[in-house]
């Protein structure tokens, strides 16, 4: 799987998480210097929030190469 790339984290701009399924678990670090994983399940549709620090996500469809 691929990582998603990095954007700013808001709801205008999330950050996108490829997935060939309909939903992908999500670690959300959320501090840089934090070692503990907030990890969650990202759905296909509207873009999510972290539980924790409330960063945004959305998931993307991906397709793998054949």
């Amino acid at each position: 799987m691929l990582a998603p790339k990095a954007a700013s984290g808001t709801k205008e701009d999330p950050n996108l998480v490829p997935s060939i399924t309909n939903k992908r678990i999500v670690g959300c670090i959320c501090e840089e210097d934090n070692s503990a994983v907030i990890w969650f399940w990202l759905h296909k549709g509207e873009t999510q929030r972290c539980p924790s620090c409330g960063t945004h996500y959305k998931l993307v469809p991906h397709q793998l190469a054949h």
